[in-house]
């Protein structure tokens, strides 16, 4: 069993990066890191991105390189801070151009659409600023579920894994803050292998 994690912050000290080296170390499966920011990563859909979606051929080779990470992986873990309630423009760009007709699904005139990640448990942690009450109020968490796992991880037929929010991220206090980071790996490492670190009682979500 292997697992991608995949980052998008421009810090490599960030706590977003420091929660996917966390996670990696604590799985005991093969575990790759793919650090988007530091690797350069393209995120701008060309002309040509357009014309490999339309067609599903034709794919451009950097696109190629993250699609094959994919298909060696059983899991695939974003790790990503929250930028106007979304995801940022780098790990959006990343999905446009990857996740695309001819790989991550078929569109068939004659069949209708074919979702072809099945094979993949897909899983999030969202590095938030605000609290969960903020979250909760405004609905922004379940805008940002709805935005992700349906309307990327279910159409292109990959399984739900845990979604793990780590909320109040830039908060002064360095002891809560480590307490929300704690669970947030513990979740998505007990979805992924049934590791439980100690100390760790809660439910996955």
């Amino acid at each position: 069993m292997k697992t991608l994690i995949v980052t998008a912050h421009p810090d490599p000290e960030s706590l977003s990066n420091d929660v996917a080296r966390r996670l990696a170390h604590v799985l005991d499966s093969e575990v790759e890191i793919a650090d988007l920011a530091e690797e350069g990563f393209d995120p701008r859909f060309t002309l040509d991105d357009r014309r490999t979606y339309s067609t599903g051929r034709v794919v451009a080779s950097d696109v190629a390189i993250e699609q094959r990470r994919i298909d060696e992986a059983d899991h695939l873990v974003l790790v990503f801070p929250v930028y106007w309630w979304s995801m940022p423009a780098l790990l959006k760009g990343w999905i446009d151009r990857v996740f695309v007709n001819g790989w991550a699904f078929d569109v068939d005139t004659e069949h209708g659409m074919r979702r072809n990640l099945g094979r993949l448990m897909v899983h999030l942690i969202p590095i938030a600023g605000d609290d969960a009450g903020v979250y909760k109020r405004h609905g922004y968490e379940q805008a940002l579920r709805t935005q992700i796992e349906h309307g990327i991880i279910d159409y292109c037929g990959s399984r739900r894994g845990a979604t793990a929010f780590v909320y109040e991220s830039e908060r002064d206090d360095a002891s809560a803050r480590e307490h929300a980071v704690t669970d947030a790996i513990a979740a998505v490492a007990r979805t992924i292998e049934g590791v439980t670190l100690p100390g760790d009682t809660a439910p996955a979500q």
